[in-house]
């Protein structure tokens, strides 16, 4: 086995789960780490051949390399490379650490500091719980460290730079232009609705589209191949795996595009883009809040509906500064595209299409309410070093 790196190094471990969601959490950590405050991350993936959906550049069969300054290790069992205890150990989500890097943490005359990365949630008790430690087997600690919405958790990730990114790219609309020629789109006039779509299986996405066809203006719907493809095989003159991206079908006033997979910046670029949209997951989630822009969120499904108890708390939150009728509109029709309720969902979108410019205004402010004081990285590090 090859000798790891030296100590002073930050250990990231992740599990591909849904192939985008934690390890695109993950992966904008890494970089935001390595980028912004100069650390040495050593991110450690299960599943690289995901992994390369939101990262072409990757090579699935290497054991080990480097892009944007973070060093992607293949966690395989066992290890290819030998683990050296570095000064942070992170595990995403609750993934199970390989058995040699916890008889390494054992045996280290200096332990790092044990993190648990938890998924993000606006709940009450997420204020309680986070930085709590957890006693482990060898008399270490590790460290609940849970994102969330106040100053009292452990914050949402968001680079330094982005807002200010962000606002520069919608300034000019030949950028939205150049990148929906990139993408091989054809037929979008500024003048017509953008919507794009990253979300499960649904009939509510199916119901949307039905709508959206009989629109007086025209509207143009963006999809990856996927989960959201496969809600629409109705609409599709063949089986969503045979459709090509730059393909598109037309239906009345609705236009379909199918979309190339692309990089995490490509993705926030059409998020920027699209007038409203629609994501899943937690890392979309959090992309579109920073897209300025008004979407739903189709959060992944649990057991007795209890991620109906997380959208909501949610809601809760990004509501609270919105007029209440528009606020009570949007609670609603997020509601009813979660529980695939086709005609609640078509009546609602009428309803919140009148209330377009309070909801983008909310959205443009939004991002500086959901930031508080700092974001999750910032916090991260100011948690290690106390």
């Amino acid at each position: 086995m090859q000798q790891q790196s030296s100590p002073a190094h930050w250990d990231i471990f992740c599990v591909v789960v849904d192939n985008y969601g934690d390890i695109g959490v993950t992966w904008r950590l890494a970089k935001q780490l390595a980028h912004e405050y100069q650390l040495t991350i050593n991110l450690w993936v299960d599943d690289l051949r995901s992994f390369g959906h939101i990262l072409p550049q990757l090579t699935p069969e290497l054991a080990e390399q480097t892009h944007e300054g973070v060093r992607i290790l293949k966690w395989n069992d066992p290890l290819d490379i030998d683990y050296i205890p570095g000064s942070v150990l992170i595990e995403a989500f609750a993934c199970e650490l390989p058995a040699q890097v916890k008889q390494a943490l054992t045996a280290a005359a200096r332990p790092p500091v044990w993190l648990n990365l938890e998924y993000l949630s606006a709940e009450d008790w997420v204020e309680g719980c986070h930085g709590l430690p957890s006693f482990q087997p060898g008399g270490i600690n590790k460290y609940f460290y849970l994102p969330g919405f106040t100053e009292k958790t452990g914050g949402l990730i968001c680079e330094q730079d982005l807002l200010a990114t962000r606002d520069a790219w919608q300034a000019n609309p030949q950028n939205r232009a150049r990148l929906f020629a990139d993408l091989g789109l054809t037929g979008i006039e500024p003048d017509h609705r953008i919507i794009s779509a990253f979300s499960y299986e649904t009939t509510a996405l199916s119901a949307l589209c039905e709508l959206w066809s009989k629109a007086a203006q025209p509207m143009h719907l963006l999809l990856p191949k996927g989960r959201s493809l496969n809600s629409l095989t109705q609409w599709l003159p063949e089986s969503p795996d045979k459709l090509t991206p730059g393909s598109h079908i037309q239906l009345g006033a609705l236009t379909l595009h199918i979309l190339p997979m692309t990089d995490q910046q490509g993705y926030d670029r059409l998020l920027w883009s699209c007038d409203f949209n629609i994501v899943r997951g937690e890392d979309s989630f959090v992309r579109a809040q920073w897209a300025a822009r008004p979407f739903i969120w189709h959060i992944y499904q649990q057991e007795d509906d209890y991620h109906l108890v997380k959208l909501e708390a949610f809601m809760r939150l990004y509501c609270d500064n919105l007029a209440p009728e528009v606020a009570l509109c949007w609670q609603q029709l997020n509601l009813a595209f979660n529980c695939q309720q086709q005609i609640d969902v078509q009546r609602l979108w009428l309803q919140i299409d009148t209330m377009r410019s309070e909801l983008e205004a909310h959205a443009k402010h939004w991002p500086v309410d959901a930031l508080k004081t700092a974001d999750l990285a910032t916090r991260l590090v100011q948690f290690v070093k106390k």
